[in-house]
């Protein structure tokens, strides 16, 4: 049976980071209804991974591709100093919880959330 995951990334570590991109993958080839969102210190890896030659860079272009990103932390994107880099890369910006992507919405739509 399908399920709804959450998967919510907070490290700033590339190495962390890569597990949530490959989990998020793996769990929607499964058939499973993902979505990712990238928060706290994860927020500047972004303009380190969508530049090609970055180890991250294909898989982070796999998540895109096939719509597993929920969104970026609009609040951290400015406490981490990539505010810009996310505007200009077009992703969305999430700040429904005093600027900070809210959990309150997925839990009531039934997904499972999985911090990382």
């Amino acid at each position: 049976m399908p399920k709804k995951i959450l998967l919510v990334a907070f490290q700033g570590q590339a190495m962390c980071f890569i597990h949530v991109l490959l989990n998020g993958l793996e769990l929607a080839a499964k058939g499973h209804q993902c979505k990712i969102i990238i928060e706290g210190e994860a927020t500047k890896l972004i303009p380190e991974i969508s530049q090609d030659g970055h180890f991250l860079n294909a898989l982070y272009r796999q998540m895109l591709e096939k719509g597993l990103l929920a969104g970026v932390c609009r609040a951290c994107s400015a406490k981490m100093q990539v505010l810009e880099d996310i505007n200009k890369a077009g992703l969305p910006l999430l700040d429904d919880m005093s600027g900070h992507p809210g959990m309150a919405n997925y839990i009531e739509q039934g997904f499972e959330i999985i911090n990382f």
